[in-house]
């Protein structure tokens, strides 16, 4: 697994780390982190952190901490080994940290340096890929890479689109969450044909949608006798279907998606 150039200045602290990472230390509840470690963390980074990296996280080169891009890293599990192993052969030591001060600074890089904002665990990428085709059964509607149905949004590039706070959201309230523009439509024509699908395109005189069968329909409001928008998503929320840690699992694997 890659690891992140975290570069911190070294101010010993007088307790040692001894816990297992991924265990005691970042595993929170419903994956994510509390604004109270978030508010810790920015309290940490501004004397340890800020002199390399700097007060937005962009000060070395090819690594921005607020946006989440790293050399090395990509889970929280990644960021927080890199923390306390250091990087030989770089500017970045190893740290002693107790294990809440740990969480609070992988906390607030993932709230993008903002304790206002939803700090979401980002879990193991691979796992993710796992769960997404088998447990989660996203790819039973969703396309990635050119592979999939297309009954659903295309996720290729959902990671470079959307925050870590979206994606959460997406997966635990799909209903409050959903684009208009991907919500599911019946259609019913003037000779009577029933049709059911995601709309693509609307605008004042067509509408565009791909049906059940994933056939491409462009269908001109003239020749409709009703056109209704579901009220409810047809994602399920995984609020109850997947553990905080599966969760943060899916996460890790969609934001890892940037297109090809």
């Amino acid at each position: 697994m890659p690891r992140v150039v975290l570069t911190l200045l070294a101010i010993p602290l007088a307790v040692t780390l001894d816990v297992e990472i991924g265990a005691q230390t970042i595993d929170q509840d419903h994956g994510q982190y509390s604004r109270t470690d978030v508010e810790a963390g920015q309290r940490l980074y501004g004397p340890q952190c800020q002199v390399c990296h700097g007060a937005n996280g962009d000060g070395v080169p090819g690594i921005d901490l607020k946006l989440g891009r790293f050399r090395r890293a990509s889970s929280d599990d990644d960021l927080a080994r890199t923390i306390t192993s250091g990087v030989p052969g770089t500017g970045m030591p190893a740290f002693l940290l107790r294990p809440e001060e740990l969480v609070a600074i992988v906390a607030f890089i993932r709230a993008g340096f903002d304790p206002a904002s939803a700090s979401v665990r980002v879990g193991d990428a691979a796992r993710g890929r796992a769960l997404f085709h088998g447990k989660a059964e996203c790819a039973q509607c969703h396309r990635v890479n050119g592979v999939g149905p297309r009954v659903a949004p295309d996720l290729s590039d959902i990671g470079a689109i959307r925050t870590l706070a979206a994606l959460q959201r997406a997966l635990l309230t799909p209903d409050e969450s959903a684009l208009p523009i991907h919500r599911g439509v019946t259609v019913v024509t003037k000779d009577g044909r029933t049709l059911r699908g995601r709309r693509l395109n609307e605008d004042t005189y067509s509408v565009q949608i791909i049906d059940e069968q994933e056939n491409l329909l462009s269908l001109e409001k003239a020749s409709l006798r009703a056109l209704a928008v579901d009220a409810e998503a047809k994602m399920p929320s995984y609020a109850d279907r997947l553990t905080a840690d599966e969760l943060a699992d899916v996460i890790a694997y969609l934001v890892s998606l940037k297109g090809l």
